[in-house]
């Protein structure tokens, strides 16, 4: 049966037709994810995630090629989940780093030069341009994604990756590491 007849029965409702799919698809969906996350375990929940998303968005596809529609849902899907293993792994080592601060002259220190590189990095954000200025505090201060962003400006979303993408660019072109120490 093919792709764009087990697509319309899912569509009508039918559970098996989506089970063909999904045992169609599991193996390329997985690599896609794996080659993203290369874990195991995540690769495999992340899968299984991609696979409901495919299922609630299956109504909107538009019949421009499956695999390729499915496979970027994956990769997008593995990249968002790659982002939240990494603010975790981010909150333990800040935990941690709390645990050790020591005696409190120490923690007085250190509190004062975290909020110094954060004046800083405020001082530094203001400098940037305003249409840069607004995804990048978005993106990495507010933690929106692109799509929030898309609709909060009421544009595309490959607007904002555009608009990120040039502003890392100006970032890295104006600044130095060296300007926040």
């Amino acid at each position: 049966m093919s792709d764009s007849a087990l697509i319309q029965k899912v569509i009508d409702g039918s559970d098996h037709a989506f089970r063909l799919l999904v045992e169609k698809y599991r193996n390329d969906v997985f690599r896609t994810v794996f080659a993203v996350l290369r874990d195991q375990k995540e690769a495999e929940d992340a899968a299984q995630e991609v696979f409901m998303k495919i299922y609630t968005a299956l109504p909107q596809y538009e019949n421009q090629g499956f695999k390729t529609w499915m496979t970027r849902i994956a990769v997008n899907h593995a990249i968002d989940v790659k982002r939240k293993i990494a603010r975790r792994k981010e909150e333990v080592a800040e935990a941690i780093e709390q645990q050790a601060l020591g005696t409190p002259k120490d923690g007085v220190e250190k509190e004062l030069i975290v909020n110094e590189s954060r004046r800083l990095v405020r001082k530094r954000l203001e400098e940037l341009p305003d249409n840069y200025r607004d995804v990048i505090y978005g993106f990495y201060i507010a933690e929106k994604s692109y799509q929030q962003m898309a609709e909060e400006q009421n544009v595309q979303v490959k607007t904002i990756e555009t608009k990120l993408y040039r502003a890392r660019v100006w970032m890295k072109k104006n600044w130095k590491e060296d300007d926040f120490s």
